[in-house]
């Protein structure tokens, strides 16, 4: 990290069921911060949940939405935002969060992200003929995203608190070396 970044919050990047939204309240309450989750702000700004945005209007339209909300979390302060799983292939939300927050990765194998999301119907990615092929296939295309960020925490083999500490530990770290 460069001692130009003004690191204020924490942005969670990983997969889908890598834990970002658990992870991320627990962090913000442990930090008495704010916890944003950019779906459920992204629901709320359309008024229609993710499934339907993707059904209806189609996933690039879905990005560009997840791109303005990015942006409009640079000016946040004391916040713990949990982010979709493709938010860091668009180059711009990356460094748009890298402006304001550490960016932590949560890591996860294909089997343990298909045994925490199997039988959600919430995640448009997942609802197709072979889903752990398709977990494979995106996790695969998006982890030279993933490794961009500042810290990779692995979730696969600790338990939440473990994980949360840790997250909390490295942004600590962060703040204290600027």
């Amino acid at each position: 990290m460069t001692a130009t970044r003004n690191i204020q919050n924490i942005a969670l990047i990983g997969f889908m069921g890598t834990g970002k939204s658990t992870i991320g309240r627990q962090v913000a309450e442990h930090l008495r911060f704010t916890f944003l989750d950019t779906d459920e702000l992204i629901v709320a700004a359309a008024g229609k949940p993710v499934t339907e945005i993707f059904a209806q209007q189609g996933e690039a339209a879905f990005r560009e939405m997840e791109h303005k909300c990015i942006q409009s979390l640079e000016s946040r302060t004391q916040a713990v935002i949990a982010t979709g799983g493709g938010v860091p292939v668009n180059p711009a939300n990356l460094a748009s969060l890298k402006t304001h927050a550490l960016v932590v990765c949560l890591w996860a194998s294909p089997e343990k992200i298909w045994e925490n999301v199997r039988g959600q119907t919430h995640r448009p990615l997942v609802n197709v003929p072979d889903p752990k092929e398709k977990i494979r296939v995106l996790l695969a295309e998006r982890e030279p995203f993933y490794r961009q960020a500042d810290v990779l925490v692995n979730t696969g083999l600790r338990s939440q608190k473990e994980i949360a500490q840790q997250v909390i530990t490295q942004f600590r770290l962060a703040r204290n070396a600027r």
